[in-house]
């Protein structure tokens, strides 16, 4: 008969055989030297495969998480797992639970944006604010930042301020001025691009998600199918064509910020106090951007600034 917890709990997916636990992340590694050699291969397998199918088949993903939670509840790899495999899933009461669970055990700020979305989809979008304002007022890193911000805006719809959601967006891409990893500002780019869709200018969609497929040299999001929908093209995409040469991406925003710029990505955008930015410009500003990243030619109002500035493109850019 099996030790306690070595055995399997009905509907609990057996326990894979043949994993390499050599595969699984150092810390990992390390945490599971805390359990006896057996039990660490069953929770090591069974989170070998959970981060293995959590893209392909999420539900089966958070079965293998919750098998590893079970046998390891003390262990934050296997709440981590399990909340993202359930997340993944659609199941956010679950993750919510753990996700609290974990910062709880980590403290930190790790897991707010994600907190936060568990609340927007289980129906609380002012839950979802007061984390996000939260999460913002730690100081993260870029990445935690706009995935911040992503969720703010989902929640400022969700409550029907579709303006101030965009706003938000907006300013962040603004503020950023190119700055921080690739992946977050594809990310950033797409959400604007999505939402600018879903509230009815697929002119302006098209164009940023335009902006996130050059940058997205990975693929990782379908942001050139998104393009090619708008265009109304019904035919398979070259992604390398369409992405163009990793080359040819030099600069996608201005490569030296203003010392206004740099203040103003360090302020937390509260939304009673309004932005100066002017929509006008900033639609200039897309068109800069989109332009450059996808080698488009100049438009006859930047041929006019170009002339006036004695053609120089680099200072037209660095704006």
């Amino acid at each position: 008969m099996p030790r306690p917890g070595l055995a399997r709990k009905e509907n609990e997916p057996d326990t894979p055989q043949g994993m390499d636990l050599r595969e699984l992340p150092r810390g990992v590694r390390a945490e599971l030297r805390g359990l006896s050699p057996e039990m660490a291969e069953i929770v090591g397998a069974h989170l070998l495969m959970a981060g293995q199918l959590i893209a392909t088949d999420p539900q089966l993903a958070y079965a293998h998480a919750e098998a590893a939670r079970r046998r390891a509840a003390r262990l934050s790899v296997t709440r981590e797992a399990t909340g993202e495999a359930a997340y993944a899933a659609g199941e956010y009461q679950v993750a919510l639970h753990e996700f609290r669970a974990l910062r709880r055990m980590k403290g930190g700020t790790e897991f707010i944006a994600a907190m936060a979305d568990c609340e927007r989809a289980l129906g609380r979008p002012d839950k979802a604010l007061k984390l996000v304002r939260e999460g913002l007022d730690a100081k993260p890193d870029f990445s935690q930042r706009v995935e911040l911000r992503l969720v703010e805006a989902g929640a400022r719809v969700d409550l029907g301020q579709v303006p101030e959601a965009l706003r938000l967006l907006r300013h962040e891409i603004e503020a950023s001025a190119g700055r921080g990893s690739r992946a977050a500002r594809v990310r950033l780019r797409y959400g604007y691009a999505d939402l600018l869709e879903k509230t009815g200018d697929p002119e302006n969609a098209e164009k940023w998600f335009a902006a996130a497929a050059t940058l997205d040299s990975d693929g990782e999001t379908d942001a050139g199918d998104r393009v090619a929908a708008l265009q109304g093209i019904v035919l398979e995409v070259d992604e390398e064509a369409l992405v163009g040469d990793p080359e040819d991406e030099v600069v996608e925003e201005p490569a030296e910020e203003t010392g206004a710029e740099e203040d103003d990505s360090e302020k937390e955008g509260e939304f009673e106090e309004d932005e100066p930015a002017a929509p006008v410009s900033f639609v200039d500003d897309v068109e800069a951007e989109v332009a450059e990243l996808l080698g488009e030619d100049e438009s006859p109002d930047q041929a006019s600034d170009d002339e006036a500035t004695n053609g120089d493109e680099g200072e037209d850019d660095d704006r």
